[in-house]
């Protein structure tokens, strides 16, 4: 179902204000009932996730939530706890949190940039986890090459259980952006900026997204990536 778009909140022009924007959408997602496992993804070139986890992190923690950084290799956890000795005694590797007697079950795992190569021990953690888990910035949809249908269907069946909280990713001619609990916004890059142009119920696929960004006339190619380029340069940290 499509919406106006009149309602859509402006693209943040820099990456603090996005930083803003997550917060308010992960607060609302894991207050709104609406089931305990949740995404959200900043999705552009050349971010530096870790400072984002860990400013996130500290946010959700002075808002009273129990928080433990999960990351997938222990080299990722040693960077963490380096640049954030505050929260070291919360940074653990999947093998670590796994291994551990000290389980707290409702606290908030905060778990950065899983991969399909961590599906297994992703999926088992979350499996074992009665509390809620925040993915940031995480894949978990691969070509699935060389893995049995039954493996396929279980990894299908893990993947839809996310929501999405929060999303915000520049292509070519605009940007997708959902920021929970509002609508998928679509933005096209126009000379003076980002216009809305659709509010969806559910993310569009490719082709959707296409479909609307091409819709009515816009600038040329070269002037739309020249916006996009100046997105990502107001993003970047």
């Amino acid at each position: 179902m499509t919406t106006t778009p009149p309602g859509l909140r402006p693209l943040p022009p820099d990456l603090a204000t996005a930083e803003q924007d997550l917060l308010a959408a992960c607060t609302s997602a894991l207050a709104s009932g609406d089931g305990t496992r949740w995404s959200a993804a900043l999705r552009f070139e050349n971010l530096r996730v870790l400072p984002v986890a860990l400013r996130l992190a500290r946010a959700l923690i002075e808002a009273g939530r129990t928080v433990v950084l999960l990351w997938p290799d222990a080299g990722a956890a040693a960077l963490a706890r380096r640049d954030a000795e505050d929260l070291a005694d919360r940074v653990l590797d999947f093998k670590q949190w796994a291994s551990s007697e000290s389980k707290q079950p409702d606290a908030l795992l905060l778990a950065v940039a899983p991969q399909p190569s961590e599906y297994d021990d992703f999926a088992e953690i979350c499996g074992s986890h009665s509390g809620p888990v925040l993915m940031l910035n995480g894949r978990l949809e691969d070509a699935a090459v060389g893995i049995g249908s039954v493996a396929r269907e279980r990894r299908k069946g893990f993947v839809s259980v996310w929501n999405q909280a929060y999303w915000l990713e520049p292509v070519d001619g605009g940007a997708l952006m959902r920021v929970h609990p509002e609508p998928w916004g679509i933005y096209r890059a126009d000379p003076d900026g980002y216009r809305p142009l659709e509010a969806l119920d559910t993310r569009p696929d490719p082709e959707t997204l296409n479909a609307i960004l091409a819709g009515e006339d816009g600038p040329g190619l070269k002037q739309q990536l020249g916006n996009v380029d100046r997105f990502l340069d107001g993003l970047r940290n």
